[in-house]
């Protein structure tokens, strides 16, 4: 049964008590067991990601990198709905991230004095997709589309192996519609380390991207810090949701939708806040009623159990939890729930009124659900095509551009004490200086 706060009542500490994400159940070898497997693989390259994924997945492999023949049969195992699905997904994730390349910059700051800013591409990009308790073909799109239109020269997937030696086919499809010509079988963090240090097999990447466990965060925290490792896209943690909903929420929409977050893991957590307690007693309603059908009922249990619902005064009140709360999923169940979208300060993924469920954000309304989250949304932002690129600026200027603002560094850079750097100026003034009385 959720738990249920009314907001005013509670003093600070009680109220941070309750916004508080659920602890991670954790290891304390977490940080050197992952150490340990980033060591073997950099040690012994293939027979380190052979070995371990025979001992922690119990597969035996006699190949790490998925074949073309694998492709194909994926594809076909699959049967023409589940692809047709993938391939619109993938169109309208396309759609949206097209749109978010950006336009290079030209800008005269002085005349003569020319500043550019110019994207390129990351290199090298190694994605992983995760397949602990359900395989996530979604995750491939929202990785591997953004990938291609920043035309990453080298983008590669890891996925983790299932029982029979493959990897899942939705996975694969989803991998091959998002361009990505090579994926490997390997989970956890020894797919991390194969990917940021490279092996005879696995490309070495410039930058690993994609949610995981524990170990496969550890991993990714752990080359990210390494100068000869690989850079990460940023934290992650367990998926959460929170909706706030008024009196004229529909009950079912709200519970359907804390339950499909939940649904995500036992350590997922749904809030819901209300400014209503009969909506805060239809939706607990729900909710039992719901669950009760669901295959996952066991997880959806230990996600209730770190969740609440929280009844406060008025909407402006329920924006300030949201935006303490910093959520990765929000949920706008309001009347005229646009208007307060200028409210919303720090979300990972917003949807407005009764008819956008958070379920066409993780599969196919075009924007991408690699997220933040535990409260990294206030300084964090939704993955996009921009995190596949990389920016440089330029700047050229003429002999009369360096005459205007030449002087300026000059006495910058003394006021700095670093006559070198203003030495670097008053030579070429100098120059411009003799060739016009000359």
């Amino acid at each position: 049964m959720l738990r249920h706060y009314i907001w005013n009542e509670l003093n600070r500490e009680r109220q941070d008590a309750v916004l508080a994400r659920p602890r991670p159940s954790g290891d304390a070898g977490l940080s050197d067991g992952v150490t340990r497997i980033i060591d073997r693989v950099r040690r012994d390259g293939d027979a380190a990601l052979l070995a371990l994924t025979e001992e922690l997945d119990g597969v035996s492999l006699e190949a790490i990198e998925v074949t073309d023949a694998e492709f194909d049969e994926a594809a076909e195992r699959l049967g023409e709905a589940p692809r047709r699905a993938i391939r619109l997904a993938a169109d309208n994730i396309e759609a949206f991230h097209e749109a978010q390349l950006p336009e290079e910059l030209r800008v005269d700051t002085a005349p003569g004095v020319c500043c550019e800013r110019l994207t390129r591409p990351i290199e090298r990009v190694g994605l992983y997709v995760p397949a602990g308790s359900a395989p996530l073909p979604s995750t491939a799109l929202m990785l591997g589309v953004p990938a291609r239109l920043a035309r990453c020269p080298t983008r590669i997937m890891c996925s983790p192996v299932q029982a029979d030696g493959r990897v899942d086919s939705a996975v694969l499809y989803a991998a091959r519609v998002s361009g990505i010509g090579r994926v490997f079988k390997l989970g956890g963090a020894q797919a991390v380390a194969a990917m940021a240090y490279g092996t005879e097999t696995v490309p070495k990447v410039d930058k690993v991207f994609g949610p995981g466990n524990p170990w496969v965060t550890e991993a990714k925290e752990q080359v990210d810090r390494d100068p000869r490792g690989a850079a990460r896209d940023y934290p992650a943690g367990p998926s959460e949701v929170l909706v706030i909903a008024d009196d004229r929420a529909r009950p079912d929409f709200v519970a359907a939708d804390l339950l499909s977050q939940a649904e995500h893991g036992g350590d997922s957590q749904v809030l819901l806040v209300t400014t209503s307690q009969v909506q805060a007693d239809a939706v607990r309603e729900q909710v039992e009623r719901q669950k009760r059908t669901l295959s996952r009922l066991e997880i959806i249990d230990e996600a209730l159990a770190n969740s609440s619902i929280i009844i406060v005064d008025d909407p402006d009140t329920a924006l300030e939890v949201s935006n303490r709360y910093a959520p990765e999923h929000l949920i706008l169940q309001l009347a005229d729930a646009r208007r307060w979208l200028v409210e919303v300060r720090a979300a990972g993924s917003v949807f407005l009124g009764p008819w956008a469920p958070e379920s066409v954000g993780d599969y196919c309304s075009g924007t991408n659900h690699v997220l933040p989250t535990a409260g990294f949304a206030n300084r964090y932002s939704s993955l996009g095509v921009t995190d596949f690129l990389r920016s440089m600026t330029v700047q050229e200027l003429t002999r009369e551009g360096l005459q205007g603002i030449g002087p300026i560094a000059e006495t910058l850079a003394m006021l700095e004490g670093l006559d070198a750097h203003a030495e670097a100026v008053r030579a070429r003034l100098a120059v411009i200086d003799e060739e016009s009385a000359a």
